[in-house]
């Protein structure tokens, strides 16, 4: 399970929006808040993306999107 709430807190903290992450990442608007609402439905690739977009460390991104 995706912790939303804290993908949420470090897109503002990145200064950016969800618009521009998906935008970054490759993927429809409609289609990322979709994915954000539905518990972060995100692919595999989604996640390194959105990783790499936010620059997020290794153990964050474990954090946010591998969550028990």
């Amino acid at each position: 399970m995706v912790k939303i709430a804290k993908l949420k807190g470090v897109i503002v903290e990145k200064s950016t929006t969800q618009e521009s992450v998906a935008d970054m990442i490759g993927i429809d608007r409609s289609t990322f808040y979709r994915k954000m609402k539905n518990d972060g439905n995100f692919t595999l690739k989604e996640a390194k993306d959105i990783k790499e977009a936010l620059q997020l460390t290794n153990e964050e991104a474990i954090d946010i999107f591998f969550a028990e």
